[in-house]
């Protein structure tokens, strides 16, 4: 019984869930009504509010992440996704954890525009590691289509990759209500968070087989950084070298990764 209420009334709550979610955006965006983003909370999570806040158009990748999760919500409604055939038991497994995302995303943009940084801190981190619990589904589960892919596997890793680097920059934007500004050595600082990224990034790429989502949401959002930090009053040389070589490490060592992952396959198959 508990089977078939999942199969029926989880597909319907995960595309609620998004579109709650797609919806709170438009608010978070200023399109109607709402404060932008980059201007809540006093503009503590603005492109030069901080030495690891990336540039405006970074954070376009938005777009196309909740394209990714439309996409999502329809594709796991169809019948070939629920009970009964083969894709079914993965998105069974999906669905709870991508409604919570969906959600936690929502209540990111209603503590923002609350104005309360402390608590957008405390959701993405949570954010984050619901996110790696959907990757870790991912890796265990098999991708039957390409659809199935681009739509599940690209849009969580998009989505993961992205959240990685927004959560360091959420976690900045926290620190510098307290009153930190310029402090000595803070440019440094900013490398060793740069490094953390790439560390982490490194790893989902080991963990993940060399998933190339993540690896590239991870890159976009640091060479925005590094595009931040060309000029403002944070402009930084060291900052901009350091997330420009992070992006490349990360690209770079992801699709060795899948390279590697791929030919063993192969000589495995023979």
């Amino acid at each position: 019984m508990e089977q078939k209420a999942n199969s029926r009334f989880m597909p319907i709550l995960t595309v609620l869930a998004v579109v709650v979610a797609i919806g709170l955006s438009f608010i978070g965006s200023g399109a109607v009504g709402g404060t932008p983003i980059n201007e809540a909370a006093d503009g503590a999570l603005s492109a030069d509010a901080t030495p690891f806040a990336p540039a405006g158009p970074a954070f376009s990748i938005w777009s196309v992440i909740y394209a990714g999760l439309f996409g999502y919500a329809i594709y796991q409604l169809l019948p070939a996704q629920r009970a009964g055939s083969r894709h079914a038991a993965r998105h069974a497994q999906l669905r709870p954890w991508a409604a919570l995302s969906a959600l936690l995303n929502a209540a990111w943009i209603g503590v923002v525009q609350a104005d309360s940084v402390g608590g957008s801190v405390l959701v993405i981190v949570v954010l984050l590691l619901v996110l790696i619990r959907i990757l870790m589904i991912l890796r265990k589960t098999r991708t039957h289509t390409k659809t199935d892919a681009l739509l599940t596997d690209g849009t969580f890793g998009l989505y993961l990759g992205w959240v990685a680097v927004a959560t360091t920059a959420n976690i900045a934007a926290w620190v510098s209500t307290f009153g930190v500004d310029k402090f000595t050595g803070w440019e440094w600082a900013a490398v060793a968070i740069i490094a953390v990224v790439m560390l982490i990034g490194l790893g989902l790429a080991v963990y993940s087989r060399g998933r190339i989502a993540p690896a590239l949401a991870i890159s976009w959002g640091v060479t925005w950084l590094a595009i931040a930090r060309m000029e403002g009053q944070y402009e930084s040389p060291i900052i901009v070298w350091a997330a420009f070589i992070a992006a490349a490490v990360v690209l770079v060592a992801t699709v060795i990764i899948r390279l590697t992952t791929e030919r063993k396959s192969a000589r495995t198959s023979w």
